[in-house]
């Protein structure tokens, strides 16, 4: 129990020195740290990895060792994983894709969808290969219509970008190995992300975890450098949404994790990404669901109002800030609160 008391105390040490100036003194009482226990930790993410038609021995041999990635990051992260590859019970993959996808309607615990295969686009639709009747982003993005939780989409596959305009939307999160449709060649953006998103060398800001943001923009860097040793023109630049605004942004608009270039209207992508890990850190597990929830939406009305600090004196800005940044401190002090 000790250990558990030095690990809260330990994280909540650490999160007010990164984001709260108003420090939170004295102990919690042994009380308070059972009814902080008690509360209901992270939902684990549900993950559906897409296995498409591989094509040739080569590529079917090259897309298993990605979904052994996956499959280990999944454990790591107590994820609940699945894999659909091939017919079964009768139906083929598309079928059991749109079963899988209706069933998750509600709920808190994120869906993470993974296509790992090959993409097409005739300069109106794209879609993803499978075993059977492909998929088509539109249609993907119909079967995804009524699912009110937390979503992620990754898609590796070659032509992959025209999903970002399909699925775009509040609380979600589209990648895509492609800027263009037209970007057709084979992708080796889904080789470097299944590696990095469950490792903790992908953690640019030291926290102890790896973002789905962080594994996008160190894959992104991997993917470029591949192309530059090999002396060979890129042929995939990948996108990331999380803002609702269908366009997607680079990796080469941030620095670090922080974004250097917004759109015209609106905020950057990158925040809401930042918010998802596969597997969370030793700390970040110790937060109970309700009040990472809490705190994630006042995280991102910071990044807002820090979008805004040129537009405002510099007076109400920090009065802003310190506002947030005490709210923030406060949704720690729940714990100590039995």
């Amino acid at each position: 129990m000790m250990a558990a008391w030095r690990n809260i105390t330990s994280f909540k040490t650490l999160i007010l020195q990164r984001v709260n100036p108003f420090r939170i003194t004295g102990k919690p009482s042994y009380a308070a740290l059972l009814a902080f226990l008690a509360l209901p930790l992270a939902a684990a993410p549900e993950v559906l990895v897409m296995l498409g038609a591989p094509g040739t021995d080569a590529y079917e041999k090259k897309y298993a060792t990605w979904v052994k990635s996956w499959e280990s990051a999944c454990s790591k992260g107590g994820a609940e994983y699945t894999v659909i590859s091939k017919s079964a019970d009768g139906k083929q993959p598309r079928e059991l894709l749109q079963a899988w996808i209706s069933g998750r309607n509600s709920g808190d615990a994120p869906l993470w969808l993974v296509f790992i295969g090959h993409g097409t686009f005739d300069g109106k639709n794209a879609k993803f290969n499978l075993q059977g009747p492909d998929i088509t982003a539109s249609e993907l993005a119909g079967w995804l219509k009524p699912v009110e939780r937390p979503i992620v989409v990754l898609n590796t596959a070659s032509s992959s970008a025209p999903f970002i305009s399909a699925l775009s939307g509040e609380n979600r999160v589209v990648v895509t190995s492609t800027r263009s449709g037209n970007e057709q060649n084979f992708a080796r953006f889904g080789e470097f992300f299944s590696q990095n998103i469950g490792s903790i060398q992908a953690d640019l800001d030291k926290d102890g975890q790896t973002s789905l943001l962080e594994a996008f923009i160190v894959t992104s860097r991997q993917v470029a450098d591949f192309y530059k040793k090999e002396g060979r023109l890129a042929t995939e630049h990948p996108l990331i949404d999380d803002n609702g605004d269908r366009l997607g942004t680079p990796p080469d608009w941030f620095r670090g994790i922080r974004p250097i270039k917004k759109p015209a209207e609106g905020s950057p992508d990158g925040y809401r990404a930042h918010q998802f890990h596969l597997v969370l850190g030793d700390l970040e597990k110790l937060i109970p669901e309700n009040l990472r929830r809490q705190r994630d939406e006042l995280e991102m009305e910071v990044y807002r109002l820090r979008d805004r600090k040129a537009d405002l004196p510099q007076v109400e800005y920090y009065r802003q800030l310190e506002g947030l940044l005490r709210k923030i401190g406060k949704i720690y002090e729940q714990a100590e609160s039995p």
